[in-house]
């Protein structure tokens, strides 16, 4: 099933998601080392990174809606998806939390602001892994016959385009040149 909502070929959801998991993450590394140095100027970065990654999940949610709406309901992935999205919410709602607490003193954040942060990492991997259930299990997100030689997305040719069955071992439209691992069409397994 594909994406609803593209820019240059490719899903926007998965795009934009690692910009708040990047800045969430590393607001939680430097929390840590502001644990462990004492040196302040950690937490104040960590509250900007915070703030930053506040509004990329809002954006990066808003396409992963879009998307999730368009999954047919009554499957297992719809199901999936409803959990990643739920989750997603509550991750930003605890660093939502973790920065209004910042607020008063950002450089001296109180004990309740970090593990808000902490908490929301911990569900972020849960949500995270329900993502790649989405895409690398389910095929959510994925191009109708997307293949190991499948043309550039930006050629605006069709995934399966161009590839001959017979020669890939595999009829067109199908992901796998076989059931055995295989890289640009060849069999890397084979002697």
């Amino acid at each position: 099933m594909e994406s609803k909502v593209k820019f240059a070929g490719h899903p926007v959801h998965t795009m934009l998601i690692v910009f708040p998991l990047g800045l969430l993450a590393t607001a939680v590394v430097f929390d840590i080392v502001y644990l462990v140095s004492g040196n302040s100027s950690w937490t104040l970065a960590a509250y900007y990174m915070i703030g930053a990654g506040i509004l990329g999940g809002l954006a990066a949610a808003a396409f992963g809606w879009l998307d999730w709406i368009a999954i047919p309901r009554g499957t297992r992935a719809r199901r999936i998806g409803l959990w990643h999205g739920v989750g997603n919410v509550v991750v930003l709602a605890m660093f939502i939390l973790s920065w209004v607490l910042r607020r008063q003193s950002p450089e001296l954040p109180p004990t309740g602001a970090i593990v808000a942060g902490l908490t929301g990492v911990v569900i972020a991997l849960i949500t995270a892994w329900l993502g790649g259930e989405l895409v690398n299990r389910l095929g959510v997100g994925v191009y109708d016959g997307a293949h190991l030689d499948s043309p550039s997305s930006l050629s605006e040719l069709p995934a399966g385009a161009g590839l001959g069955g017979a020669s890939h071992g595999a009829a067109a439209g199908e992901r796998r040149a076989s059931t055995a691992s295989s890289f640009a069409g060849v069999n890397r397994r084979a002697p």
